[in-house]
């Protein structure tokens, strides 16, 4: 047993799951002058003690003795400071380590087809052409909406993991290939819309693409040129300009409301992306925006918060009560099944299946309950 392992651990699970060590010791049915020997690494703790300490924070006992996969290449910004950072880089840390070492066992490791991306660009290029040369790059036809932006990425060896964490500061991170990645790691918090979600993973592979030199951990304030950039790498690949503009054309005769969402629903992007759009090609930002919000709310009667994307009046409006029609705060919203990773699911059944891990093994990797590993592992069989 580690001390300084477990020392560490416990310190960075109290602080993200905002607990004292008063709590912690009396939880654990100890001093508090004995848990904080335990964080100073002065004594090793009784396994009944971590045992007690790992169903407070509810984490696995695993989770207090196994040492963090360090990260150094990562580019993780964020609007404020976080204090759970280090918690949301040992989560991702753990989710690489064991995707890596599963590529290893099934032999079945793909390649980052994007390596070479920027050798076919020309000297010049700006964000726009190189959006359109990474579609072409990627086999994508200049007017082809993104029907499966996960899929997409996996396909091309960029391993995508969906946390969740309740917060708007956070949107997203990625990790270099030299330190077990390329990764793009999404805050699928349900109330951030799922048009953000789609944003964010191809934010993050701009970033990828062209800001290699700054993925250093130690790095948390936003580069705001780098982050136009990859907003704008993200707009023109989710929304090429020649189909943004037919499709707005075809419109034309669209009440001016209904329009905005019209594209939006086609692109599956945010409606402040094409408000952005439309003030790239007629200028007065602040006008198209001030517009948006006078027509929604004449229409809605409900006003658009800066930081949320407004709920939909959607004709299926039977069905407000579900938790699906608040997860977006979006007109028109996406469902969550449109932003959901397969590739590292097929890899847990296909280790399972060859027995080369067990069930328990599986369901911690996937970071579910043995029962619910269960009923999945059931599901393969009845839809093989």
């Amino acid at each position: 047993m580690d001390k300084s392992i477990i020392s560490e651990n416990l310190r960075r699970l109290r602080k993200f799951k905002k607990l004292s060590q008063t709590a912690l010791a009396k939880g654990a049915g100890i001093s508090l002058s004995a848990y904080r020997n335990i964080e100073k690494e002065k004594s090793a703790p009784r396994i009944d003690t971590l045992m007690s300490i790992s169903d407070i924070l509810e984490v696995e006992l695993k989770q207090l003795l196994a040492p963090v996969n360090r990260l150094n290449a990562v580019r993780f910004r964020a609007r404020k400071q976080m204090n759970s950072r280090p918690q949301i880089l040992a989560d991702v840390g753990r989710w690489l380590s064991d995707f890596n070492q599963l590529e290893e066992i099934l032999a079945d490791k793909v390649d980052f087809k994007l390596a070479g991306f920027l050798y076919v660009l020309p000297p010049d290029y700006d964000m726009i052409t190189a959006a359109a040369k990474c579609r072409g790059f990627l086999g994508l036809k200049p007017d082809e909406p993104i029907q499966d932006i996960c899929g997409l990425l996996e396909s091309v060896g960029i391993k995508v993991y969906t946390y969740r964490l309740a917060s708007h500061d956070f949107f997203g991170l990625s990790v270099a290939a030299k330190d077990g990645g390329p990764a793009i790691v999404v805050n699928t918090f349900e109330r951030i819309p799922v048009e953000r979600w789609i944003f964010s993973a191809v934010h993050e592979l701009a970033h990828l693409l062209f800001h290699l030199d700054s993925f250093d951990v130690e790095q948390s304030e936003e580069n705001p040129e780098q982050e136009k950039e990859a907003d704008a790498f993200a707009s023109h690949f989710l929304m090429p300009e020649e189909a943004f503009r037919k499709k707005w054309q075809e419109t034309s005769g669209l009440d001016s409301l209904e329009r905005v969402l019209k594209v939006k629903r086609y692109f599956k992007v945010s409606y402040k992306t094409v408000l952005y759009r439309l003030t790239e090609l007629h200028g007065k930002e602040q006008q198209f925006f001030q517009w948006f919000n006078t027509v929604y709310k004449q229409s809605t009667g409900k006003s658009l918060a800066h930081y949320k994307e407004p709920e939909s009046q959607h004709p299926s409006a039977f069905s407000a009560s579900m938790a699906e029609s608040f997860r977006s705060r979006e007109p028109e919203y996406l469902s969550n099944i449109e932003f959901i990773e397969s590739r590292l699911d097929r890899l847990v059944r296909l280790a399972i299946e060859k027995e080369e891990i067990s069930l328990s093994r599986g369901a911690e990797i996937l970071e579910y309950s043995l029962a619910e590993m269960r009923a999945l592992a059931n599901s393969w069989i009845a839809y093989a």
